[in-house]
């Protein structure tokens, strides 16, 4: 009866762990849609970031349409020459699917309240475009649109800046050796390199999706109607975050002086791992790593929720313009055409997503969250086999199938991806009149 108990207490503190660290990552995916929402409205409020978005566009346009062979010939391989952008190199089409893309992702930002970014690697793998290729745009779009909006959560006074810095230190170790890891499995085989990011994405999208229907179908139970955007900014401390901050480890980094008398302070050793495992994220997927930071730093770290979010978005900014100039652009693995319809599509979408949730329950939005995540999950799953086929770890009789179940994936992927922007535009032009009103 006493094994018993124990063993239940052990599956309950597990149970509550996981729903704790899939609530973090939820809000983590959030504090980064905040980010991009209010980087949306900065770049798109200033006739000059709209004129310099323009210029932007132009290379894009130009080596999509009439110099498109020319450019791949001039480019030397060091610098990513038309092989390393196969079999989507230089075109309108992709163009176009990049600004699809990136729409679907701002709907997702702006509507959802959870970062876009997910789906980007996933729909771009399954658009043709290389996975190490995919990742290196995703962190330069990122980068790009942070530059443009220059949004730093310093002037809102969230920002630690000693805890920001050590904790970049470790991102800069991390993201380097994320990056170099898909670099090096790219050159032994590219499609071990595609297997690598869909088998990492499927982890991380699976975690993120089983726990987004259980948190819609128990926040519908509940007759919860929260909406997207919803945020705590708690400054309470699991057991943890307690025995971590009573190491004392110099140099101590103090933070959080002003919500809590004193402050807390944590070895700059803890931060430093952090750093790196963010960084590793990011150097692999090509994200910003927000839905880790969060976790990390509330669960683990003791940090408040308030000085997490503006840290987190003021490193973000530093982790994905290194990872993306020194990790990929050197090597080729930035697609520009991508990157910049990309930014067009989400600036657009974020902007449309934004303005629907002011008239759609909030409880609709989890659910949406919920569907968006589980679809990029069954995308990349079902990629996988196919991939374990051509590595020659499945047998080739499997060919037939796996190529049957990669284009269901991604079928399913597009069409949850597109009604869900169907049902948002729709909203926005049924409501324009009130939403009208209501600015």
């Amino acid at each position: 009866m006493v094994l018993y108990t124990q063993d239940y207490e052990e599956a309950v503190t597990r149970m509550g762990f996981f729903k704790d660290w899939g609530s973090f990552m939820v809000e983590g995916s959030r504090s980064f849609a905040r980010w991009e929402v209010e980087n949306a409205r900065i770049i798109l409020g200033d006739k000059k970031r709209i004129w310099l978005l323009c210029l932007m566009l132009i290379p894009a346009l130009l080596g999509g349409w009439a110099y498109a062979d020319e450019i791949g010939q001039a480019l030397p391989t060091v610098i990513g020459g038309k092989e390393a952008y196969s079999p989507s190199f230089y075109s309108l089409y992709i163009f176009f699917v990049s600004i699809f893309v990136g729409v679907g992702a701002g709907l997702i930002s702006g509507c959802i309240g959870a970062g876009g970014g997910f789906i980007i690697a996933p729909a771009l793998m399954s658009a043709g475009v290389k996975g190490i290729l995919a990742v290196g745009t995703d962190l330069f779009h990122i980068f790009a649109k942070a530059i443009m909006g220059s949004v730093l959560h310093r002037k809102m006074g969230n920002v630690s800046v000693p805890l920001a810095f050590v904790f970049l230190i470790g991102a800069i170790i991390g993201t380097t050796v994320g990056a170099g890891i898909n670099r090096a499995l790219y050159n032994v085989n590219p499609v071990l390199s595609d297997a690598f990011i869909t088998t990492v994405y499927t982890v991380m999208l699976g975690f993120l999706g089983f726990y987004g229907m259980y948190d819609y179908f128990s926040a519908k139970k509940a007759g919860h109607s929260g909406g997207a955007h919803d945020t705590s900014e708690g400054a309470g401390m699991t057991g943890i975050a307690k025995k971590l901050q009573s190491v004392n480890l110099p140099p101590m980094v103090s933070f959080d002086q002003g919500l809590i008398p004193g402050g807390r302070k944590i070895s700059w050793i803890f931060l430093v791992l952090s750093g790196i495992l963010v960084g590793m994220a990011a150097g692999i997927m090509g994200v910003g790593g927000g839905f880790l930071t969060f976790p990390i730093f509330v669960y683990i770290l003791g940090v408040s929720s308030l000085t997490t979010v503006g840290t987190d978005i003021f490193q973000i900014v530093f982790t994905a313009g290194y990872g993306a100039i020194t990790q990929y652009a050197i090597y080729g693995f930035i697609f520009y055409t991508l990157a910049m319809g990309m930014l067009l599509g989400s600036l657009i979408g974020i902007q449309v997503g934004a303005l629907v949730t002011k008239v759609v329950p909030g409880i609709t939005i989890r659910g949406f969250f919920a569907l968006s995540v589980m679809a990029g999950f069954v995308n990349r799953f079902f990629a996988l086999p196919k991939k374990m086929v051509a590595m020659g770890y499945l047998p080739e009789s499997l060919a037939g199938f796996t190529k049957v179940m990669d284009t269901v994936g991604m079928y399913l992927f597009f069409i949850v991806i597109a009604l869900f922007g169907i049902w948002v535009f729709g909203a926005f032009f049924k409501n324009i009149k009130t939403l009208k009103y209501e600015d």
